[in-house]
């Protein structure tokens, strides 16, 4: 298997921790590594055969001294967008540094920033996955829901595959939905969250290319430079909306591994232990009284809370952000003030 870690993202739903110098996927939230690091780890060298991160210009740098240090850099090549695009064109430019590898070779596609608590578990599911992309399937991970949330897209799972464990047929890919269709989403049973990851053969990933995306299957035909060459033209798009939406071979097998994509402070609150009164508390200097439910994460200067309680509350070198735990998910406009008023330099 090929691995492709996809890790250009800005995660801005994490600012001011996750900025455009250090976004979330090399942050360190749990433990001493990065969140790319642990994705790395997690992969089982005598499985996968190369491992490609994919990245932008700015963060190449860092994730090349963050390998090298983590002794992680042995059959990892890092390859660059010229430009920030989407998740179509960056597996396209995988599929084009991949021109001469064999094309019933599995490629998988993994988001660098994710969680997953048992790696095992995991790592028994991608065998499953492989299993099944061998077979000409385009296959993805459904996260079964734990409750109805509106921010992930989800999977409608239909019938099981014959002679593959664990794989089902996919009907439809969801929109992030309403509450009301998450709530009914949850009570059918057969929906579960889109993790983002995907497994193909090389050669079915290049047919869903030339199918639905002919023009960047040309460019990725006429090789790397080729395609680098050319790639501030190709179109913005998602790989779930160029290609996996659009297949007529899907599967999906189910990834009950502990999975958060850690898209806001509140679930990052939600992965981290708690004390007695249900506060994470991530520095060595803050004091604390009468306060519950609170996120705190200190760098430098001493935080103090008196009384308070539902707070993120993140301080780093030069911003102190403070907000609602409930609204965390809102963070965005914060970061759109920013960009309005012209203070980029917070970003």
């Amino acid at each position: 298997m090929k691995a492709v870690i996809l890790a250009g993202g800005k995660g801005i739903r994490l600012w001011p921790e996750s900025r455009s110098d250090k976004p979330k996927q090399l942050c360190s939230f749990f433990g001493n590594k990065s969140m790319l690091e642990h994705t790395v780890d997690r992969l089982d060298p005598d499985f996968t055969s190369e491992t490609l991160i994919i990245t932008v210009k700015n963060q190449a740098e860092m994730i090349r001294k963050i390998m090298l240090e983590a002794g992680q850099h042995h059959h990892i090549k890092i390859i660059c967008e010229p430009a920030g695009r989407n998740t179509a064109p960056a597996v396209g430019l995988a599929l084009a540094a991949c021109l001469d590898a064999d094309p019933a070779e599995v490629m998988a596609i993994f988001p660098a920033d994710h969680y997953i608590r048992d790696t095992h578990a995991y790592q028994k599911v991608l065998t499953r996955a492989v299993e099944s992309a061998s077979r000409g399937y385009l296959t993805t991970v459904g996260i079964p829901p734990a409750y109805p949330e509106t921010g992930y897209g989800y999977i409608h799972r239909g019938e099981q595959l014959p002679g593959l464990s664990d794989a089902y047929q996919v009907y439809a890919f969801k929109e992030k939905p309403d509450l009301t269709t998450a709530l009914a989403y949850l009570e059918a049973g057969s929906y579960y969250w889109n993790s983002g990851m995907f497994f193909a053969r090389i050669d079915v990933w290049r047919e869903e290319y030339r199918k639905h995306l002919p023009r960047v299957y040309e460019l990725i035909m006429q090789g790397y430079e080729h395609y680098l060459s050319h790639y501030s033209f190709l179109p913005d798009i998602s790989l779930d909306y160029a290609i996996a939406e659009k297949c007529r071979r899907v599967a999906m097998v189910r990834g009950d591994f502990g999975w958060s994509d850690v898209g806001s402070w509140k679930a990052l609150a939600e992965l981290l232990d708690t004390d007695q009164n249900g506060n994470v508390m991530v520095g060595d200097d803050i004091l604390a009284l009468g306060v519950k439910d609170c996120l705190v994460k200190q760098t430098e200067k001493t935080v103090a809370l008196l009384e308070v309680d539902g707070l993120i509350v993140v301080e780093t070198r030069d911003v102190i952000f403070i907000c609602s735990k409930e609204k965390s998910q809102q963070v965005k406009k914060m970061v759109d003030l920013l960009v309005a008023e012209g203070r980029d330099v917070l970003l």
